[in-house]
């Protein structure tokens, strides 16, 4: 079906709340810009989209996303460069990601005329919200939740598609030790560990917050079945540096396929680094801390982009990695930003203007 952008109505708030806002010392996720995007499923098509004041929204008891948790939602981020031009990061990988979820859960596809026209617009509406300035940036949060009114175990026959913003400034987590699970896993084969799905994340808390209660910052997840691979760290894809070369494990239907994960391969193929794709024992990775082999373990996404890992447990056992001038995941982030910014060559195409 062909849907036309041209559709989608516009509401602009009568006044921003922009001044109210100290963007030196924003803390991430919690203040929202002027106005957001929705758009209703009903009827078998998208219908109604519209970019309004950003503001609640009223839900039934019985909307079966309470219930059934029919939800999942994309992560990425605008930047605003030198000459006030506003930049994406490989969009329309996170466009065909959130449909790829969405599928998953049984979920309608979501046009791509209505998320490119509306996410577009609600850019430059907002665009006072994306600060200048290297590490600054606006997250973007697209979701869809299920909305009928029902507690039939089944699919919803409504949806709500919404696009959030959130300004951001630099992210620094400090130093980062993380746990090797050995007894949770995030997902299993043939589950829904591939699909960004609101419950995987809140399948992670509790085991996070054992790991936390044990000094441990976040968890290395391990395969379900053996418990003898590592597959993703928190939030993160993982990536292991043993001697000079790049180890990560492969992506499935229990590994999100990240876009920074995929830049950061191409990237290493590019420097010249050797990147293996495979499954990463547990066992391998302690044996080469033992030995001075494992110099690096860092998680790559999007609000981090690249997450140095200074040391982890397992078994009872912790290790710490050495403390690198010239690691591979400084050179990664700091060529990733200067694309992101614009303050690069893009010869990948990664770059994409909003105009």
């Amino acid at each position: 079906m062909k849907y036309d952008a041209n559709q989608l109505k516009i509401t602009e708030v009568q006044k921003s709340k922009i001044e109210e806002i100290n963007f030196d010392n924003l803390v991430f996720g919690e203040i929202f810009t002027d106005h957001m995007f929705t758009c209703d499923y009903e009827d078998g098509t998208w219908k109604n989209p519209e970019i309004k004041p950003y503001g609640s929204i009223e839900l039934d008891p019985s909307t079966k996303v309470f219930h059934y948790g029919q939800a999942v939602f994309e992560g990425m981020k605008a930047y605003k460069d030198d000459k006030d031009q506003i930049w994406l990061f490989r969009p329309q990988q996170n466009f065909e990601r959130i449909n790829k979820s969405g599928a998953r859960l049984a979920m309608p596809e979501f046009p791509k005329e209505y998320f490119f026209k509306g996410l577009e617009e609600l850019l430059k509406l907002d665009k006072e919200w994306i600060k200048k300035g290297f590490g600054n940036s606006l997250y973007i949060r697209p979701f869809v939740i299920a909305t009928e009114e029902c507690v039939s175990a089944s699919p919803s026959t409504k949806y709500k598609f919404m696009i959030i913003c959130s300004p951001a400034q630099a992210y620094y987590s400090g130093e980062v030790r993380v746990q090797f699970s050995e007894k949770y896993s995030r997902a299993a084969n043939g589950g829904v560990g591939a699909a960004k799905a609101a419950g995987n994340y809140a399948a992670q808390f509790y085991p996070t917050n054992l790991a936390q209660e044990a000094g441990f910052q976040q968890i290395i997840w391990t395969d379900a079945n053996t418990h003898e691979f590592l597959e993703e760290a928190g939030t993160m894809n993982i990536f292991f540096r043993i001697g000079d070369k790049l180890v990560t494990a492969p992506t499935s239907d229990r590994i999100l396929d990240g876009v920074t994960r995929k830049s950061v391969i191409d990237l290493a193929k590019d420097m010249n680094i050797e990147v293996e794709i495979r499954r990463v024992k547990v066992a391998e990775i302690v044996d080469a801390a033992r030995s001075g082999e494992l110099k690096e373990i860092f998680g790559s996404g999007t609000a981090t982009v690249i997450n140095p890992i200074v040391g982890f447990g397992y078994k009872n056992e912790k290790f710490e990695l050495p403390k690198l001038e010239d690691s591979y995941g400084k050179a990664f982030k700091d060529t990733l930003m200067k694309i992101q910014y614009n303050q690069a060559e893009d010869k990948y195409g990664w770059r994409y203007q909003v105009k």
